[in-house]
């Protein structure tokens, strides 16, 4: 299996903190992988994904793309060419006027014709559900149609791998739902962070931690070891294994 984005010996301290968030990190991404990464607050998730894309730098170690070390700023262009971040704050990643000139903004600044950019949009709007919502203007949309929005910015530079920074969090239960679904029918890799155990295991297959400044890779049974989020909230009910809560 090809690995597609890796970590070697990753440490990384905010300027004026003694202690590094991250420490000696060792990490993977290979092909058809989906990588989820839980944690407790403030243990450095959302740093890890900026690292991951050269938002921010390590003090030391390596980043390879594709086998190739990322040294420079042209090489962390190539590889934010083939793997994109869906921020955690949608505020962050839509800044156009309207939701279409929001979606076309990444394919046309790829160097695609306004047709084609166009072209893209619009199957990225269809694929997360917003199609029809081309010509709405995006700071009237609502949270949850801005989060869904952010991911088809996203989606429309058909990136290769897609890292996720709380892709659900604070989001009504039929909104959560709509993001599992579209999630699912993604063909990229992914890195999702998040803090909702049943949201990773309904869309990962990996789990990692982030404890201490150490990344941890964890048995995947424990995706299964946890308290489920439930719209109907204690109504008794059966899972796929038979048990009964």
């Amino acid at each position: 299996m090809n690995c597609l984005l890796e970590l070697r010996s990753l440490t990384f301290t905010y300027p004026g903190h003694n202690q590094p968030v991250l420490k000696d990190i060792q990490f993977e991404l290979k092909e058809n992988e989906r990588i989820g990464l839980i944690g407790p607050n403030g243990q450095g998730k959302t740093t890890f994904l900026h690292l991951c894309l050269g938002l921010l730098y390590p003090q030391k170690g390596q980043i390879f793309y594709k086998g190739r070390l990322v040294k420079n700023k042209k090489d962390y262009q190539i590889l934010r060419q083939g793997i994109s971040l869906v921020f955690q704050n949608p505020e962050d990643q839509l800044f156009c006027p309207t939701v279409l000139e929001d979606v076309a903004f990444g394919p046309l600044n790829q160097g695609f014709s306004r047709e084609k950019a166009r072209q893209l949009a619009e199957w990225s709007l269809n694929l997360v559900g917003l199609k029809g919502f081309e010509d709405r203007i995006t700071h009237k949309l609502s949270g949850g149609e801005k989060r869904i929005l952010s991911l088809a910015t996203i989606l429309s530079m058909q990136p290769e791998a897609m890292l996720m920074d709380e892709p659900i969090s604070g989001l009504d239960p039929q909104t959560r739902e709509h993001i599992i679904s579209t999630i699912n029918k993604l063909d990229q890799n992914l890195i999702i962070v998040s803090h909702d155990w049943d949201f990773l295991a309904q869309t990962t297959s990996i789990l990692y931690t982030l404890d201490k400044g150490q990344l941890i890779k964890t048995d995947t049974g424990a995706l299964h070891q946890h308290v489920h989020f439930h719209p109907s909230g204690h109504i008794p009910h059966e899972h796929k294994n038979g048990l009964k809560e």
